[in-house]
């Protein structure tokens, strides 16, 4: 006789292994027992972010908080602005760097190094009209927008978003950017690269004095998405 059928020999069992049954298949065929649960678990991965937050001068001492589609985390930002962080999460990861008024964004698809920048501001201003949203309710919505996580996971349309921005502003602004791949190339404030790109583009008007995206250029990029949209 097997295990099942000895079970059904007895109302009780029967009922027992039922319930067996059903917590074996609710936890995706972790072991359980009884009413002590899973005997497996399935622990999110390690992640390390790295980066350097920066305006043209150094985010010094930022407030740095993540929010991943599972999993949170927060650190500071040391003297040349750059940041580390490993925290147990699902991809992607939505960065948010705030140094007094300024308060600035960037999206990591993978472990690595993804810096703050205006740079990386506008490119989730192109992302979020892409999306048919605006940037604010891109990160506000993003935690538990299905939709949101699954297009910021995508390197394709991150990495897209990074080359629409640097072809905009060198049309626009006629700024020529020495560093293109400015999310993910590491590079230290006060030397030349990403962060003399930024010096120049504080100089053509497209950051602000409190290291912003100006508004016209929120308004370019914003225009640039809407007529890229996702999907099309």
């Amino acid at each position: 006789m097997n295990s099942w059928a000895r079970c059904a020999t007895r109302p009780v069992r029967t009922a027992l292994c039922a319930a067996s049954a059903a917590a074996l298949t609710s936890c995706g065929g972790s072991f359980c027992v009884g009413v002590d649960g899973c005997g497996g678990t399935n622990p999110l991965p390690n992640v390390t972010l790295t980066g350097t937050a920066a305006t043209g001068r150094a985010l010094a001492s930022a407030a740095v908080s993540v929010s991943c589609t599972q999993g949170t985390g927060t650190a500071l930002s040391d003297g040349g602005g750059n940041y580390s962080i490993t925290l147990s999460a699902a991809l992607p990861c939505v960065l948010t760097v705030t140094s007094g008024a300024t308060t600035l964004h960037t999206v990591a698809f993978s472990g690595g190094t993804f810096n703050t920048t205006p740079e990386t501001e506008l490119m989730l201003v192109y992302l979020a009209a892409q999306l048919g949203t605006t940037e604010n309710a891109l990160l506000t919505g993003f935690p538990t927008n299905a939709t949101f996580q699954q297009a910021l996971a995508n390197a394709t349309n991150v990495l897209a978003a990074q080359t629409a921005v640097v072809a905009n502003l060198q049309q626009h602004y006629s700024v020529t950017l020495s560093v293109p791949a400015f999310l993910t190339t590491p590079f230290i404030a006060g030397q030349a690269g990403i962060d003399s790109d930024l010096d120049a583009l504080t100089t053509a008007g497209v950051i602000d004095a409190n290291g912003m995206p100006d508004p016209a250029a929120v308004s370019l990029l914003s225009a640039a998405g809407t007529a890229r949209p996702l999907g099309q």
